[in-house]
């Protein structure tokens, strides 16, 4: 790879080695010519790709994606032009031998230079808003919350096309069988083979081998949280030997819009369930890699947390089929916008509706075998952004995601439910009590906790942004640099505020308005991120879905994400993973009536019992207990109040205020499976010392903490300088002990020097003294 000048020669020196799929970002990273901190602009240069190859006679060359406006020449002719990185492009070459492959990228502010429209409205959101004008990611472009790095190369595979070729392999499920429909470019004769069964692939008149197989009482596909994410392998067989063309899962998904028309919950194979989960950007900015190495960790994270969605928003890129087969493996759905998002795109262009029309059918065949894709959605904030600015309801939307896209929705993926916009459905597109919502009133708007259920979410597809801090441990973090720390830290573009005030207005609510420091800010974001979701879990809740603004972060430092950019999973993440349990207990302070207890249970199984709950007061003495045995059938939500539960009048809340409070705290277990607290005067009237003892403890397995707890200690932090906790912002009852495993970050071997925190430990050292 090289760069150059726009239209200027091909470079004679200065190439260096270029990985594809790959970016020119990424290629200057690995030469050591690229610097995080300043990233190196690409739009205004041409930046040129060769290869040589063997190959001889006729053949299919295969490009995935190119970004963004690319010429490419084979043996000095030019066989393709491009200028929509979101296609893929098939061209039938003649090989000679010793092949010479050329691909040029030509600078973007050059050739948007050159096109033409204005648009109706501008967003504030996205830098440059003649990126309308083409086909190319936003991601670089919205600097608020990342780095300007500019996606140029071939981002995608660059292919010899062998064996099957033009492979369209769709699953749907009619009622307890499944169907398998295989269509292909191959030749000679071959069977269709999937779960024992086979067919015959038929040779159409376009040339084209087609079959379909059906499957009696197949065994369906489940979010993991729900059952079983079955998979089956679909297989050719061509002169005796069995070729692998793909797996597949049978699932079914509808939309229930509950009785008054304005819901949206997800039913899969005919249970309705809570889509909990978080958004997604990219395995890595620079790289904008695909591949199943690098999505795994951060997937896996994701499963591990309990949750079952990640949506892919309008401002990213169309997934990899990596993507798609690690999330069909991991029981993860996928809602999946098409990539548009907060502009005026000029459909009305022939050309550029031709292309759009190309790119949504490409990406929706090449997905047609993944169960995992549940949810597709027109564009992201893109009727939001018009309804804002206080424009007219006929701008809020047009054939774009009222016509092309569902249109094709139809076609390629009629199992998948359409919607048009996120947000979208009510009086105002970003109401939050009708069809779907970009919810931040407990988060970006400061709003108190009882927002949540006051907004009467029905689905999020965004919500509870914070600047989530990282654990101690994490390498790169600046925290003793402010200036690094702060551009860390992501903001709305324009404003005066940025998400580290946001989560500090949270700090002073939960802990009081003396509460500061990092340890604070740690916790605050997921103790509020664990009150939300127990809110919209309960019985009788009108949301069904929430996926929290975001996944992971590019830099590191407090970022969004629940996952900082090493990998390593923050303290909100731990909240998350408590409040989305498969099996669950959560509380809800209902007043003067006093708690609400919620028991869930989303598994396959039913789940039997001890229902126990304590009522403390300084810590250790228990004023209140009582415990029932409790059954749970499989897939089953119901709420009971702590006054069936107690059996007579207790003011478990303090909300008659009938003398002094009669408990500072509540906890309420299912047996070891879930466990929740409340406080009802705040955490930070927690005063008693909890008496938390701890020792540091090595196995042939590595490093544990050893904590017991005298009294109730909420709120439990662990920091290591080298290691990362297990779990971490958990509570201990008295009298209780746990062992965390500490895991080495870096494959660190030192002794671990660990601290812990809490609502109500300033700070206790455990195992080695500090320095």
């Amino acid at each position: 790879m090289a760069l150059a000048a726009p239209g200027a020669r091909m470079p004679e020196q200065e190439w260096i080695p270029a990985p594809v799929p790959g970016t020119a970002a990424e290629a200057l990273r690995a030469a050591g010519r690229w610097d995080d901190a300043q990233p190196t602009p690409l739009h205004d240069k041409d930046v040129w790709y060769r290869a040589r190859f063997e190959g001889t006679g006729r053949r299919t060359l295969r490009f995935e994606g190119l970004a963004t406006v690319a010429e490419v020449w084979l043996n000095g002719t030019k066989i393709l032009d491009s200028d929509n990185m979101f296609l893929a492009h098939q061209v039938e070459v003649e090989l000679s031998g010793d092949n010479g492959l050329l691909i040029v990228f030509r600078a973007l502010d050059r050739a948007l230079e050159g096109r033409k429209g204005r648009a109706r409205w501008r967003t504030k959101i996205v830098e440059n808003n003649a990126l309308r004008l083409i086909r190319t990611t936003l991601l670089g472009h919205m600097t608020g919350w990342q780095s300007p790095v500019h996606a140029v190369g071939p981002w995608r595979p660059v292919t010899l096309v062998e064996g099957p070729r033009d492979i369209a392999l769709r699953a749907t499920l009619d009622g307890d069988n499944g169907i398998v429909r295989l269509s292909l470019q191959l030749d000679g004769e071959a069977t269709l083979l999937v779960g024992g069964q086979s067919a015959p692939l038929a040779r159409m008149s376009d040339g084209r081998l087609e079959a379909t197989l059906r499957l009696p009482n197949v065994e369906k596909w489940w979010p993991h949280t729900h059952g079983t994410p079955v998979l089956h392998d679909v297989k050719v067989r061509v002169d005796g030997r069995e070729i692998a063309v793909g797996r597949t899962g049978f699932r079914s998904i509808e939309v229930d819009r509950d009785t008054d028309g304005k819901g949206f919950a997800l039913v899969v194979n005919g249970v309705r369930i809570f889509a909990r989960g978080a958004c997604w950007s990219a395995a890595d900015l620079v790289s904008l890699a695909g591949d199943r190495a690098r999505l795994a960790p951060w997937l896996t994270l994701a499963r591990d947390a309990h949750m079952n969605m990640i949506r892919v928003g309008g401002t990213m890129t169309y997934e990899s089929d990596d993507f798609f087969a690690l999330c069909d493996e991991l029981g993860l759905l996928v809602w999946h916008d098409f990539m548009f998002a907060n502009m005026d795109y000029p459909i009305a262009d022939a050309t550029f509706r031709a292309g759009v029309e190309v790119e949504a059918a490409q990406f929706l065949a090449r997905t047609q075998r993944h169960p995992s894709l549940a949810v597709l959605c027109g564009g992201s904030e893109v009727a939001q952004q018009v309804a804002m600015m206080g424009l007219p309801p006929a701008l809020w939307t047009g054939p774009l995601y009222e016509e092309i896209l569902p249109a094709a929705v139809a076609a390629l993926r009629p199992d998948v439910p359409y919607v048009p916009h996120s947000p979208g459905g009510g009086d105002l597109p970003f109401s939050t009590d009708t069809g779907i919502s970009h919810y931040y009133g407990v988060g970006a708007y400061m709003r108190p906790l009882e927002d949540a259920r006051r907004a009467d979410v029905r689905f999020t597809s965004e919500c509870l942004a914070f600047a989530n801090v990282p654990v101690a441990a994490s390498p790169g973090v600046p925290w003793d640099d402010p200036e690094r720390w702060k551009a860390a830290i992501p903001r709305d573009r324009g404003t005066d505020w940025d998400f580290e005030d946001v989560t500090d207005h949270y700090v002073r609510l939960l802990h009081g308005p003396d509460a500061k420091g990092f340890a604070a800010q740690r916790a605050a974001p997921g103790e509020a991120m664990e009150a939300t979701i127990a809110e919209w879990r309960r019985a009788g809740s009108s949301c069904h879905g929430a996926l929290v603004w975001m996944l992971k972060d590019f830099v590191p430092g407090a970022g969004w994400g629940v996952i900082d950019a090493n990998g390593l999973p923050k303290p909100a993440w731990h909240a998350l993973r408590r409040a989305f349990r498969l099996v669950q207990v959560a509380l809800t302070d209902e007043g003067l009536n006093g708690l609400g207890i919620h028991l869930i249970n989303d598994t396959a199984e039913t789940v039997r019992a001890t229902l126990s709950l304590r009522c403390f007061k300084g810590g250790e003495t228990v004023v209140m207990r009582r415990e029932r045995e409790v059954e749970l059938p499989p897939r089953s939500n119901r709420t009971l109040s702590s006054t069936e539960l107690i059996g007579s009048f207790f003011d478990i809340t303090w909300a008659y205020r009938f003398g002094p409070p009669p408990l500072d705290a509540t906890l309420v277990t299912l047996g070891d499976l879930a466990r929740a607290v409340h406080f009802p005067l705040g955490r930070a009237a927690l005063t008693h010392d909890p008496g938390l003892s701890a020792e540091t403890v090595r196995d042939e397995d590595g490093w544990s903490l050893s904590l017991r707890a005298a009294r109730l200690a909420a709120g439990i932090q662990i920091e290591a300088r080298h290691h990362v906790a297990e779990d971490d912002g958990f509570c201990l009852a008295p009298g209780e002990e746990r062992t965390i495993r500490l895991l080495p970050v870096s494959g660190a071997t030192e002794v671990p020097t660990v601290s812990t925190r809490g609502a109500n430990i300033q700070i206790a050292w455990m195992g080695q003294a500090p320095s």
